[in-house]
């Protein structure tokens, strides 16, 4: 069995540890404090509880296999480390340092982000041949692919293991080339911005930017329902990587986004985003 580290404890990293228990992995779950950890441990047993239930699935999660910890100390014995902090550099930079004395010598590091570039990252690091981006998916659990991002020095050795790893965690790996944003999310958080404008501008409000998705071209959810799924922050903060990175206006930010974040209002995981939600 893997061990496998998991660092932050949020909605993506509570969703990649949960799939990792769900596939004969060993995890570790850490975050900087033990009430976030304390919850992400409750939530995965109640979404894989839920998942069982409405699906039918035989798929088990089994709590034992999880250890949820405050700082980086127990990730020493990690073979692979998914890193899932919000998409800040400067926070990123110090923890990949931090990583780079914390875990072994071999130990591999998945960047689990939605826009910064993996090189970018390796270089926060004393291993760069050992680093690689995986763009995971909400909820994990139940998405079938991901993006995989090699950067300009990942080694075919770190392509191989984490392939492997992927693959055993039940997912269809799409290899893209090493750019801000990928693919996904280059197309995505432009189409959540702009969908954001229109409800800021008053053409529409969420409920019916979405019913046009839906409705029109099939979409299972429209981009403001997608921006509650994933963090209305997180959409922010993908969206100024992008619009820092590439200097083009284009991805100049909506200002509700940064008036919902300022309040609070970032989606489910809040409770209120572009729409309401029941705890």
């Amino acid at each position: 069995m893997s061990v496998v580290g998991v660092v932050g404890a949020g909605v993506m990293g509570t969703g990649v540890a949960q799939n990792l228990a769900q596939t004969g992995h060993r995890v570790i779950l850490v975050d900087v404090d033990q009430a976030t950890v304390d919850r992400a441990l409750w939530q995965m047993e109640r979404d894989a509880r839920l998942s069982r239930m409405l699906s039918g699935s035989a798929v088990e999660f089994d709590a034992s296999v999880v250890a949820g910890q405050v700082g980086l100390k127990g990730l020493a014995e990690a073979d692979v480390v998914v890193e899932n902090i919000t998409e800040n550099w400067d926070l990123k930079r110090a923890l990949y340092a931090e990583l780079d004395e914390a875990c072994a010598p071999e130990a591999i590091f998945v960047a689990n982000t939605s826009a910064i570039p993996i090189t970018r990252i390796a270089a926060a690091t004393r291993r760069p041949e050992q680093v690689i981006g995986v763009h995971f998916m909400n909820p994990v659990p139940m998405k079938p692919a991901v993006e995989l991002i090699p950067g300009v020095h990942t080694s075919p050795e770190t392509v191989t293991r984490t392939t492997a790893l992927l693959e055993a965690m039940g997912k269809k790996v799409i290899p893209v080339r090493d750019s801000c944003g990928f693919v996904s999310n280059r197309v995505l958080m432009l189409t959540v911005n702009e969908a954001a404008y229109l409800v800021y501008e008053g053409v529409a409000d969420a409920e019916t930017v979405d019913e046009v998705f839906r409705s029109c071209f099939g979409h299972p959810m429209g981009p403001l329902e997608t921006a509650d799924l994933i963090g209305v922050d997180t959409i922010l903060h993908s969206v100024v990587v992008l619009y820092e990175h590439y200097a083009d206006s284009k991805y100049r930010p909506c200002p509700l986004l940064r008036e919902m974040t300022d309040a609070g209002l970032h989606g489910r995981k809040t409770g209120r985003g572009f729409y309401t939600y029941a705890d």
